[in-house]
């Protein structure tokens, strides 16, 4: 099962490395009065961990709400 794994993370990893050749031209981001030019492969990827960052949070969030929602309410002493 190791050996698949590791042949699993050359194949990811060699397509990643082929995307980043490829996409090596500079692209401008703008958001309000900030612009910052970037390669695109680089804008992807880090476009990429921002939303695995705020989705992660937002699932984490809706979890606890309905772990919240389906508690036995307290008792007042």
């Amino acid at each position: 099962m190791r050996f698949i794994y590791l042949i699993l993370i050359i194949l990811i990893s060699a397509v990643i490395f082929v995307f980043t050749l490829q996409n090596l031209g500079a692209i401008t981001v703008s958001f309000l009065h900030w612009q910052m030019r970037t390669p695109l492969s680089i804008t992807i990827v880090v476009i990429y961990f921002l939303g695995m960052l705020t989705g992660g949070s937002l699932v984490s969030l809706i979890k606890s709400w309905i772990r919240g929602s389906t508690r036995e309410p307290r008792s007042p002493t």
